[in-house]
């Protein structure tokens, strides 16, 4: 099974940390948060996998080689010369990805104990187009979706802003869950992703946005499992500690 993991941001959040290498390769209780996700797709059964590079993209390539792709197959994505974001990065990566198979998308600074190969044959069962780890947990921007788990929209608590054009997130009962940093996409997608904009740059999320009436775009509610988001240094913090008790 093939995979795709985010490792190009900048890291802004992680400063110092992130002024001399890039945020995936940060440690997390001794281990960069990079191969943490790698051996964990790994464990998953997905053994293909791209990674996208920008901010010292030097750094992670000379990783991967020195520890021979921790015994995976490793393809680079190189964004060094321009930084394309999320979805600009699956589409620039599109290559080594539609073969007609489902693949999953990773963020490196998402470090979870969730059970990848489940969701994954979750998404196969359900024919989906893309299946979104999704939680409910405090912010101000919320992903909408109905009682089958289809996303419908999307709403802005604090200014009041919606998408897509013409929705309104006031007017029925919907489920507000925020986007957990790892989805399962299908070769489907990439018709309608390349159509999308005219830009290089540009993010999966407002996408699956604008695109949810017409393509089946559903979230995915397990229970049960650990998640973390390494942008910052107090989730860095939490999990190191838990990391680090998990592998006593």
């Amino acid at each position: 099974m093939k995979a795709m993991i985010f490792a190009a941001g900048l890291g802004t959040r992680l400063r110092p940390l992130t002024d001399n290498m890039p945020k995936a390769m940060v440690p997390v209780s001794g281990k960069p948060m990079l191969q943490r996700v790698i051996e964990n797709l790994a464990h998953y059964g997905f053994h293909d996998i791209v990674v996208n590079v920008h901010h010292f993209g030097e750094q992670i390539i000379n990783f991967l080689t020195q520890n021979n792709n921790f015994g995976q197959n490793i393809i680079i994505s190189d964004e060094r010369k321009l930084l394309l974001d999320t979805g600009g990065g699956i589409l620039a990566a599109r290559r080594w990805l539609d073969d007609g198979e489902p693949f999953i998308v990773h963020n490196a600074d998402i470090l979870t104990t969730l059970d990848l190969s489940a969701m994954y044959k979750h998404h196969c069962i359900s024919n989906a187009d893309a299946t979104l780890l999704v939680k409910s947990r405090q912010t101000e921007r919320y992903l909408l979706f109905d009682s089958n788990n289809q996303l419908q929209g999307w709403i802005n608590k604090k200014t009041g802003e919606t998408r897509p054009e013409g929705f309104s997130g006031f007017t029925q009962n919907f489920q507000e869950f925020a986007f957990g940093g790892v989805h399962i996409i299908s070769p489907t997608i990439f018709k309608s992703l390349e159509n999308y904009t005219n830009e290089a740059k540009f993010s999966i999320t407002p996408f699956y946005i604008d695109r949810c009436h017409d393509l089946k775009i559903q979230g995915y509610t397990p229970s049960d499992y650990e998640w973390f988001d390494i942008g910052r240094h107090e989730t860095l913090t939490l999990a190191n500690t838990f990391f680090a008790k998990m592998e006593k």
